[in-house]
């Protein structure tokens, strides 16, 4: 079955009322495929959640960047899955390598992080991904799909879940994997669930590229066969998501 290509935005922690009233106002004057073509979800900061949810047009949808691993209570600071069921945000952004490094998430972490948003119902996109060291020590693989069975470990299904190979150097970084580099991980991330979950979760999940993605590389990185979409940083608040949002349509060619 042909998978549904996927831009999500991660705004990180930026923004002004202002300024989400400008991302927002391109975002619903931009000329898109329509839905059938793609899916598009922005990731504003907590704060501005309900704001741009409401402001945002229809066929675009929004995420929180993270939630709590359980129900909430006395966890101050933290906002729970239920929470953002109840605002009606319906996607979550598990497991970023920011988190996994500043806040020392560990995979069994963000493992139980992601099953705990799904039984309560929202979808996640759930972050991967290897650090430079690993990269250069050859250790890349190992490392994914360590992540990946943290979380594969804990969910009954992938239905909800769209996975982001960011590997952690080309974040933020400039630094962008190549095409090649990015369809060889994508490969073989889609080859390890083939055999450790099932063969119709590898061909049915998407698997979505992040780190450094811009208007100028997205169009050879979608041609990819196993790059289901991007994860962008930086250039989400920028017109230039317009231009990855449409390198979807590479895919229907």
């Amino acid at each position: 079955m042909a998978r549904k290509f996927f831009v999500g935005g991660n705004w990180k922690c930026n923004g002004t009322t202002e300024e989400v009233k400008k991302i927002v106002t391109t975002l619903n004057e931009a000329k898109v495929p329509g839905e059938d073509v793609v899916e598009v979800v922005v990731s504003p900061p907590f704060v501005f959640l309900p704001f741009v949810k409401s402001l945002l047009r229809p066929d675009f949808h929004v995420a929180a960047q993270n939630c709590w691993v359980r129900k909430g209570g006395a966890y101050t600071g933290e906002v729970s899955a239920e929470m953002l069921v109840n605002l009606s945000i319906p996607w979550v952004i598990i497991g970023h390598s920011e988190r996994r490094q500043l806040l020392n998430e560990s995979n069994e972490f963000v493992g139980d992080k992601v099953a705990y948003a799904l039984a309560q119902g929202l979808k996640v996109i759930a972050c991967i991904g290897e650090t430079l060291e690993q990269r250069e020590s050859g250790t890349t693989m190992a490392v994914v799909a360590e992540q990946t069975k943290a979380i594969a470990a804990k969910i009954p299904s992938w239905n909800d879940v769209v996975l982001a190979y960011e590997p952690v150097w080309a974040i933020g970084t400039g630094k962008v994997a190549t095409p090649a580099q990015a369809q060889e991980v994508h490969a073989d991330l889609r080859k390890w669930i083939h055999s450790n979950v099932s063969a119709e979760v590898a061909s049915s999940v998407r698997i979505i590229y992040g780190g450094s993605v811009n208007g100028g590389n997205c169009k050879e990185l979608a041609a990819q066969p196993d790059v289901d979409g991007f994860l962008v940083g930086g250039a989400s608040l920028k017109p230039e998501f317009i231009d990855i949002i449409n390198s979807a349509t590479v895919k229907k060619n």
